[in-house]
């Protein structure tokens, strides 16, 4: 109290608020990368109660929208490599290329372990990626399935195996999955958007509060998933790893696995227009989360433009010591806000994030606020 009065004393009723406000917004952004982040850094998977004895058997099921031959050259032989007895992987190719698709089945002669179906492209009835899925649900042989896409890149040949160990202790896997690092500033500025957006729906998930994975690297059975009928909101394109996870994720169903190990990266297909573009269509399904969960991630992009927007207002008004005192707790809150990230990214395989972080702490609001106002206008790709 003393501390304040002398504030009141010193620099009046507007220096007070200023301070006040100032620690507050302080406060919350200590409580996100100490305290919520902080979680992400100290858990452990198998504090979970172990509902199979051994690790089971399980399909990879992969939708194919293109004639990728990329994809089958480069990244499906990762797949295949992993280091994990009994598995399958499911490929649903959605197209009309005779010659592809017999390519593809051809590939069964030299890997056994690859089954191959087909869903013909009309243009008159678009095939959304969840009647894919749904497709390669139907066609795996096995209960447990791993859902990835041909953009997603496992980083080691553990991934598979450390991801189908999840489910020894839940009915739903989730996994991390980056974005491929490259060279540039937008570049960087894509890997560290994706590795803090990830962190809150990681953390939630790790306090048992689950409500959304990523379509690169995301698991759960067949039981659960005909238990409820299939996937929901059928009216979209999306919704598939959150709005139809938020129907199915329990307190005790869902297996996090955070591993260097288990880690996948998306590749980019463009720069920041094309990451926008992204953004965009995924962001949609945001509007119909739970409050709790928008207030969770709005809270801490909130009180860092309040914290910014307070600060800003010290260094100009107020005196020269105030305007010291002021900074000093800048630089106490970034200190923290990195010790935080280092934590979560080296938790989650990141490289190279703390060096610019500054800039991505400063310029993210703003791009958030530019994705809020292109998400007001509805999206026609998202509708069916």
């Amino acid at each position: 109290m003393r501390f304040f009065e002398q504030i009141l004393v010193s620099y009046g009723w507007e220096g007070l608020a200023l301070a006040g406000s100032l620690l507050l917004m302080f406060g919350v952004q200590l409580y996100y990368y100490i305290f919520v982040y902080g979680r992400i850094s100290a858990y452990k998977n198998n504090r979970r109660a172990v509902t199979l004895d051994v690790e089971p058997p399980v399909s990879v099921i992969v939708p194919l929208f293109s004639e990728d031959y990329s994809f089958v050259e480069e990244r499906l032989p990762l797949i295949l490599a992993q280091a994990y007895p009994d598995f399958e992987v499911v490929i649903v190719y959605v197209g009309h290329d005779t010659d592809f698709y017999e390519d593809l089945t051809r590939l069964k002669q030299s890997f056994p372990q690859i089954t191959t179906t087909k869903i013909h492209l009309d243009p008159r009835f678009p095939i959304s990626r969840k009647m894919a899925l749904n497709v390669g649900i139907k066609s795996a042989h096995y209960e447990h399935l791993i859902f990835t896409s041909t953009d997603a890149v496992p980083q080691t040949d553990r991934w598979l195996s450390l991801m189908a160990k999840g489910f020894m202790r839940g009915e739903i896997v989730v996994g991390y999955c980056g974005i491929e690092r490259g060279k540039g500033f937008a570049n960087y500025l894509m890997r560290t958007w994706r590795l803090m957006h990830s962190a809150d729906w990681i953390a939630r998930a790790v306090r048992r509060r689950a409500y959304r994975g990523t379509l690169h690297n995301l698991g759960f059975t067949k039981r659960l998933y005909f238990g409820v009928n299939g996937f929901d909101h059928l009216n979209m394109n999306i919704g598939e790893d959150d709005l139809f996870m938020q129907r199915v994720m329990t307190r005790d169903n869902v297996s996090v696995i955070l591993s260097p190990r288990a880690t996948l990266r998306e590749k980019t297909w463009g720069g920041l227009g094309w990451w926008m573009s992204q953004l965009r269509y995924y962001g949609s399904s945001f509007r119909f989360y739970p409050q709790s969960v928008k207030t969770h991630v709005r809270w801490e992009l909130g009180s860092r433009v309040l914290f910014f927007l307070t600060l800003l207002c010290a260094l100009v008004v107020m005196p020269v010591e105030y305007k010291l005192g002021a900074v000093l707790i800048a630089l106490a809150r970034y200190g923290f806000v990195l010790f935080g990230v280092r934590r979560v990214a080296r938790r989650l395989g990141e490289e190279g994030i703390l060096g610019r972080y500054f800039l991505y702490d400063l310029l993210s609001p703003l791009w958030s606020a530019i994705l809020g106002v292109l998400l007001l206008r509805r999206d026609e790709r998202v509708w069916r």
